[in-house]
């Protein structure tokens, strides 16, 4: 069976991993903080000592990392992945970051005779338990087609969306829904109930009604109300993605006037020492200015 190597086992790769296990693929892990790969060694994956070994004994290479630096450095160092995988070899890069990032790799690995296809995902920790991602892939399409059962094992919506880096631009375009989203939703909900309106009363009338949408249901219902904030996905890595997606939209042409102001927002979220909590948080820095608690 082919040889899968695992790079990154934080919250969702760690989610993904253990799927790929329990479909009984051939599996190394490798992670900064290498307590997180004793579970699974247990479950049956070799563990690498480092990325270079790891690489080397590899014939398909799964990254799930934090930030675009991480990808940078895991990929192009002396003892990353680049260097040291077999030509003909596959690299799926499941981070998010920039489309430029992502086609910069796929043609560093191009000049190494192997493929990047970048592959970015969604769906929250609650997905990758379930194998309900969604997948956004850029890069080689006969690449694509040779790893599509292990994105099936992860994912349900699976997209070829063509060159490198569109995989990449699909995602970011997800993101700014998301982050212009989380923020219309904190203004309404704060709003209405700093005029007198019960929260649980709008948020029911909201979502039967064109108010509605997955952003407004996951955080009032999963977060907000219950004033929950433990994260699926952190403040801090929404930044991120808004950031990228901001830029992303300036290269299109256009003033990401709506992207610039969740951005901001964001930004005060993490002065406010919000980094952490959950994406739905943000609806603290605006309670905080009305001097209102959304709640049941």
């Amino acid at each position: 069976m082919t040889q899968l190597g695992f790079i990154g086992l934080g919250t969702m790769g760690s989610e993904m991993a253990r799927r790929l296990l329990d479909a009984s693929y051939d599996l190394a892990v490798f992670n900064r903080t290498q307590e997180k790969m004793q579970p699974f060694i247990e479950q049956g994956a070799k563990a690498a000592l480092n990325i270079a070994s790891l690489a080397k004994d590899s014939e398909i290479i799964l990254t799930c990392l934090s930030m675009p630096a991480d990808v940078i450095e895991v990929y192009t160092k002396e003892d990353g992945i680049l260097n040291n995988l077999q030509p003909g070899s596959i690299c799926l890069d499941f981070t998010t970051v920039g489309m430029d990032t992502s086609i910069k790799l796929a043609k560093l690995a191009m000049e190494n005779g192997i493929i990047y296809l970048d592959s970015p995902i969604s769906g929250g920790p609650e997905g990758a338990v379930s194998g309900s991602l969604s997948i956004m892939v850029g890069g080689d399409k006969e690449a694509f087609e040779t790893i599509l059962p292990i994105l099936n094992v992860l994912g349900k919506n699976i997209q070829y969306f063509g060159n490198s880096g569109l995989g990449s631009a699909a995602k970011l375009i997800n993101q700014y829904l998301v982050a212009i989203n989380s923020l219309a939703v904190s203004e309404a909900m704060v709003t209405g109930v700093a005029l007198g309106l019960n929260s649980t009363q709008l948020y029911d009338l909201l979502k039967t009604s064109y108010g509605d949408s997955k952003i407004l249901r996951r955080h009032m219902e999963e977060y907000v109300l219950d004033r929950n904030f433990q994260p699926g996905g952190q403040i801090k890595y929404i930044l991120k993605d808004v950031k990228l997606a901001n830029e992303l939209v300036k290269q299109a042409g256009i003033e990401p006037t709506a992207g610039q102001t969740a951005e901001n927002l964001f930004v005060t979220a993490i002065d406010e020492g919000l980094a952490e909590l959950d994406m739905s948080a943000l609806i603290q820095v605006l309670e905080k200015k009305a001097g209102v608690i959304v709640k049941k």
